[in-house]
């Protein structure tokens, strides 16, 4: 028999969402679930963005004692640093439960800081989350192939044991749906791109994966050609940050409009609207939300011809990728800023990543998940198919 919860909307299914390192980006998708569906009774779970080891290890620990994983629950949302397969073994209520696993990163294709050891825990808890889940959500296509080829190649290295079929398994419970971008920021620019001299936007997080000493690289490059440009470099930034930045303010500064975190949001979106063209420089980027946002407000991208980029930005806006040799890749990102110079193309909004179009897609994927458990039973074959509590 049907639960009435899933026909009338005054007892909406109950989802608990699960965020194991609470992280900007990671924040700004749980923030616009809950917001964007209000049929739903959501509870979240947060855990603050630091000593990310532990937390990814031990996230099952520190919500041992919550009184919410007792409860009955509709639907488990968990994000990939989430141990899934440890949660449900302690809660055995959450065993019963449809569990869907949201990847915005895979720890088989995020790089080791040069100030971390090496360890396979965090490439484990993925892998076991992955396995323990109904589905596996993908915020790219790029973020779901890197992760199946790197487990692939990860148990391949297992000396015995290793089950027949498990990649082919993850593979058929895996989609892609990407981190929504807010609609209000598709918005018409309030003037005609700068081609004379152009306001050169780099908006990422402050860390080396994200290619700082190839932006000053590629600045110098532009210096030695001449080539007019104003800077703003913005985004999350850490105590503990590369050099390349200092460099890069004390040898451009003359040419900085914007420097530094944006506290006002508002501020933030008004810099995106203003600025011609948003470069990334990055090694690894599992969507791209920065991009994503500016070309949202009417930048032209530059980005290497790697990663998710592909999958969004047009093939006349990425340059060469040569991950191994910086000095390369920095002349070729040099030659397509010019190209788009002589060109001037007009700015391409990514529309299919607009929070409308996939609220859609999300919507359908709960609603299979929550109504496959209440209509089919615990016995059906699993398919891919409120409240706030930070710690």
């Amino acid at each position: 028999m049907a639960d009435s919860r899933l026909e009338n909307p005054a007892y909406g299914p109950r989802i608990l969402l699960l965020s194991g390192y609470d992280a900007a980006s990671h924040q700004r998708w749980r923030e616009q679930l809950t917001g964007l569906f209000h049929e739903y009774e959501w509870c979240t779970l947060a855990l603050t963005p630091r000593f990310f080891r532990w937390r990814i290890r031990g996230n099952p620990l520190s919500w041992l004692n919550e009184p919410c994983l007792k409860e009955s629950w509709d639907l488990v949302i968990a994000t990939s640093m989430v141990d899934l397969a440890s949660l449900r073994s302690f809660h055995p209520g959450l065993a019963q439960t449809p569990c869907l696993l949201y990847m915005h990163e895979n720890q088989f294709a995020f790089p080791v800081s040069p100030q971390q050891n090496a360890s396979v825990d965090p490439q484990m808890v993925n892998l076991y989350s992955a396995i323990s889940a109904d589905c596996v959500v993908f915020n790219s296509a790029w973020n779901r192939d890197s992760f199946l080829n790197g487990a692939r190649d990860f148990l391949d290295n297992m000396p015995d044991g290793v089950p027949d079929g498990l990649i082919a398994t993850l593979r058929k419970k895996s989609r892609v749906i990407p981190v929504p971008i807010e609609d209000r920021l598709f918005s018409d620019r309030p003037g005609p791109v700068n081609w004379t001299c152009p306001h050169l936007l780099w908006n990422h997080r402050w860390e080396y994966d994200k290619g700082p000493e190839r932006l000053l690289k590629l600045l110098q490059a532009l210096d030695r050609r001449s080539i007019p440009f104003r800077l703003s470099v913005v985004g999350e930034r850490f105590r503990n940050h590369p050099k390349a930045f200092d460099q890069i303010r004390q040898q451009f500064e003359d040419r900085v409009e914007q420097w530094g975190f944006l506290d006002s949001r508002d501020d933030y979106d008004q810099l995106l609207a203003q600025a011609d063209v948003v470069i990334s420089t990055a090694l690894h980027d599992f969507q791209g939300l920065s991009m994503l946002e500016a070309m949202a407000s009417g930048c032209v991208p530059l980005a290497p011809d790697r990663l998710a980029y592909r999958e969004y930005v047009p093939d006349s806006c990425r340059y060469e990728s040569h991950e191994q040799d910086a000095e390369a890749e920095v002349e070729a990102a040099a030659d397509r800023l010019e190209s788009l110079l002589r060109q001037q193309p007009f700015h391409c909004q990514p529309d299919a990543w607009r929070a409308s179009v996939l609220a859609g897609e999300y919507q359908s994927l709960f609603d299979e998940l929550i109504g496959h458990s209440v209509l089919e039973g615990d016995s059906a074959d699993p398919l891919c198919r409120g409240t706030q509590v930070s710690r």
